[in-house]
């Protein structure tokens, strides 16, 4: 069994899902980050802008800036309501509509009477967004927080910015704590950019969608037709009885996660074709591949259930 992202029609778009303008606490205009991802070889971009009252609860209207094989998604960072350690939620919200009903968020401050993380998530995933629990690591998440979005479709596993900023870039711990304890996720690789460090080109989505548009893409992304990457290409994954193929650019080692402690890895030189038995994983209702080229740069597939 293959997963979904190689397995349907279409063509592999690269985008960045996590994307800050001067419309919130950016340092560029809009037009000017999707002139600079487009330059870079980017297929799409979300501009993700702060909505909340301090910068007029902002949904960046980036539609004029699509064509000549460019795209956008409308979308926003969200936030509202308290986590356990008493800061205001990060909910990433892709595909919102225009007219998106702000919370009642004046500024970062938690407040009493907000709705709820959980509830603006939910507002969001019924508005046709792909919603994705944002920088669990560097927000200080708790899996009991976590554990409260279920509408979210996925975890931001790495965010570059988070990376280059306080090395709090992660998002796995949450996702398998959330994994084993039966959802069913998937896992996205952002920028999370500002420009006012070197905080973009960093971490994308590979979307697998017959054309380049933004439903097409959000629709990919909501079924999990797409892998998260730093750098290396994932070309196939390939779930045996009692092994995974995976296909790949040339990497160093393919690393296979489950439940608990299980893992197997390979290491090698330019692997392009790999085999890694289960082993003690095959026992785990999920499993989860990353691949790690000589440079260090990782890719990720999206969890694979069994059952």
């Amino acid at each position: 069994m293959s997963n979904l992202a190689f397995e349907r029609a279409g063509t592999f778009w690269r985008g960045n899902l996590h994307t800050h303008s001067t419309l919130s606490d950016g340092v560029l205009p809009p037009e000017e980050v999707c002139r600079r991802y487009r330059a870079e070889g980017y297929d799409f971009i979300s501009l993700t802008d702060h909505m909340v009252g301090l910068y007029d609860y902002p949904i960046a209207r980036t539609e004029a800036f699509r064509g000549d094989g460019f795209s956008t998604i409308l979308g926003a960072e969200l936030h509202s309501g308290a986590m356990e350690n008493g800061e205001i939620w990060h909910i990433l919200a892709v595909g919102l509509p225009h007219d998106f009903a702000p919370s009642n968020t004046p500024d970062f401050a938690a407040r009493d009477d907000q709705e709820s993380g959980a509830g603006l998530a939910q507002r969001a995933r019924d508005a046709g967004a792909f919603v994705a629990v944002a920088h669990p690591e560097w927000s200080g998440l708790t899996t009991a927080d976590a554990r409260t979005i279920e509408a979210a479709h996925a975890v931001e596993v790495y965010n570059h910015g988070c990376a280059v900023g306080c090395d709090r870039p992660h998002g796995f711990y949450t996702l398998d704590q959330l994994l084993t304890e039966g959802r069913r996720l998937t896992l996205c690789a952002t920028d999370d950019a500002h420009f006012s460090e070197p905080d973009h080109f960093g971490g994308w989505v590979m979307v697998k969608a017959e054309e380049n548009d933004p439903d097409a893409l959000v629709e990919a992304l909501k079924d999990g037709a797409f892998y998260a990457s730093t750098g290396p290409e994932i070309r196939g994954v390939h779930w045996e009885e009692d092994a995974v193929m995976v296909e790949s650019s040339a990497v160093a080692a393919v690393v296979l996660q489950a439940r608990g402690s299980a893992s197997h890895a390979v290491h090698g030189s330019s692997m392009t074709r790999t085999r890694v038995e289960y082993g003690r994983a095959a026992s785990s209702p999920w499993m989860r591949v990353t691949v790690v080229d000589a440079a260090g740069r990782r890719a990720w597939c999206n969890p694979h259930y069994r059952g």
